[in-house]
């Protein structure tokens, strides 16, 4: 299956997918059986969600989601002007660390100078895609797997950093730990050209557990 974003995600080949790794895994089809086809979390590509992304590292979901609330009640609409106009102190007001600061900053002034372009971004292949993208402060592989998968539906993508898939597959493989990233990417080698899939079930497991 191609990498590019005209092949997004749909939900006939989702379900297509998740029937695939099913069968070829006992542990997902039990999480499957038990909880049903797994949501697709999907977001809106573009800058919104990229700053959303860059939110949640190292924090609670919820924490992050209520930042972005914050920040959108401050920039009306929420775009890289309107976030450059607000001062450092009204960032902080809003939970934003200094280091987030300067990550949602950067990618703002390279969007609205026009040296990023995202829509040019999202015609790359996965690998073109991460080596563009994480070029910008606070942009590493974890935040640029969540936003291929996320955002544009890409469905070979397998965020290995990400501390909810680590503690799925400890949970649901009964390893007696964590598996770092690099265990993590061997591991999920037997689920391509499904990773993307095979990470919701994953997250689906670890939501429901």
């Amino acid at each position: 299956m191609s990498g590019r974003n005209d092949n997004r995600v749909n939900q006939q080949e989702y379900a297509k997918s998740i029937d695939w790794l099913c069968r070829r895994d006992d542990d997902f089809r039990r999480v499957v059986s038990r909880h049903g086809l797994p949501p697709i979390w999907r977001r809106k590509p573009g800058f919104v969600t990229l700053i959303h992304t860059i939110l949640e590292q190292q924090v609670s979901l919820a924490s992050a989601n209520a930042v972005l609330i914050k920040l959108g009640q401050m920039c009306t609409p929420l775009n890289p002007d309107t976030l450059l106009r607000l001062s450092s102190a009204q960032l902080a007001s809003a939970g934003f660390s200094r280091q987030k600061m300067r990550y949602c900053r950067a990618l703002a002034e390279a969007i609205s100078s026009g040296e990023l372009y995202l829509r040019k971004l999202h015609k790359l292949d996965d690998d073109a895609f991460r080596m563009e993208i994480t070029a910008y402060p606070g942009i590493g592989p974890w935040t640029a797997n969540v936003y291929l998968l996320m955002a544009l539906g890409r469905p070979d993508v397998w965020p290995s950093g990400d501390l909810a898939l680590q503690a799925a597959a400890q949970s649901l493989k009964n390893l007696k730990a964590r598996p770092s990233p690099e265990k993590l990417d061997r591991i999920g080698e037997k689920w391509r050209p499904y990773r993307s899939s095979a990470a919701r079930i994953l997250w689906h497991h670890y939501r429901n557990n």
